[in-house]
């Protein structure tokens, strides 16, 4: 099997990331808040925009994507937060290490970027989630909210929290 790499991209590759984004939008559409025809619509200066709000990283092999994240600002309470988010690997590569070298490159970002903590937001029901977060490091918060993607029943978001100092003892804080 091919190695995986991943590389951050810029706003110049915005249709790269709108083509991977729609692929996990219809593959998965219950792992996130929007719609594949919601986005679909949208046009070449809101995507650009997006771009440049968030990073964007790309897992691909042979050249071909098979996974995409995103890294931002946890928020203006937060001001050391980054937050992880939009995590998909495509269901061939499901299993081979993507999501591992994706979160390793977000929290590397937001290391670089002076972040002391990245935040991934789980769903509390989600066993397989919490404990990839978990192996990776990443501790459960208090902060909870109501799940943001579309679901049948009351299921809530877990924040988990990664910190990201060099030094071993560091603890992550809830946020």
């Amino acid at each position: 099997m091919s190695e995986i790499s991943v590389r951050p991209l810029g706003e110049e590759d915005w249709q790269q990331y709108r083509d991977t984004r729609l692929t996990a939008l219809r593959e998965s559409p219950e792992a996130f808040a929007a719609t594949a025809d919601e986005e679909e619509a949208l046009d070449e200066d809101f995507w650009r925009l997006r771009m440049k709000r968030s990073a964007r990283l790309i897992a691909e092999r042979d050249g071909s994507p098979i996974g995409i994240v995103s890294v931002g600002r946890a928020g203006e309470d937060h001001p050391r937060t980054a937050e992880l988010f939009g995590l998909w690997v495509s269901p061939e590569a499901r299993g081979s290490g993507v999501a591992t070298e994706l979160v390793r490159a977000g929290a590397n970002l937001a290391r670089e970027q002076g972040q002391t903590q990245l935040a991934y937001w789980v769903g509390s029901d989600n066993g397989r989630a919490v404990a990839f977060a978990s192996g990776f490091g990443f501790r459960p918060t208090a902060e909870r909210r109501p799940m943001r993607v579309k679901s049948d029943d009351d299921e809530d978001e877990v924040a988990m929290v990664l910190a990201l100092g060099g030094d071993r003892g560091s603890v992550a804080r809830d946020f």
